[in-house]
């Protein structure tokens, strides 16, 4: 029942950030919205609860099929990219290292301001 919970307090927040790029007309994902006020909602709380870990956790395992589709649709927009395909391949290649590197860094940088767990078991 957990995982349920988790999954739908996620679900939650992504219709939320739908909600509000359809009403303001932001151009930013729904998506991405929804994870900002996610973000702030865990802030605001103390920490991510063990319902909502449960779910990140089972969502983690089939990761790659969330992002096929949107790989999948570059097959069948070809056409548009015709004479384009350099400047499409590098700034596919940039943007996932960037996008990798950026969370390297933060992943870091968060990690060292957490106490470490060593020391509690003392």
């Amino acid at each position: 029942m957990s995982i349920l919970r988790g999954f739908l307090i996620l679900v939650l927040f992504f219709l939320l950030g739908e909600a509000l790029r359809l009403v303001f007309l932001v151009p930013i994902s729904g998506g991405i919205l929804g994870l900002m006020m996610l973000t702030l909602y865990f802030m605001a709380t103390g920490g991510v609860g063990n319902a909502v870990a449960s779910a990140s956790q089972a969502l983690i395992s089939v990761l790659i099929l969330l992002i096929m589709p949107g790989l999948t649709e570059i097959f069948f927009i070809s056409g548009k990219f015709t004479g384009q395909w350099l400047a499409v391949s590098v700034s596919l290649l940039v943007g996932t290292f960037l996008s990798v590197v950026t969370t390297l860094v933060l992943l870091n940088v968060l990690a060292r301001k957490l106490p470490s767990r060593s020391n509690t078991h003392e």
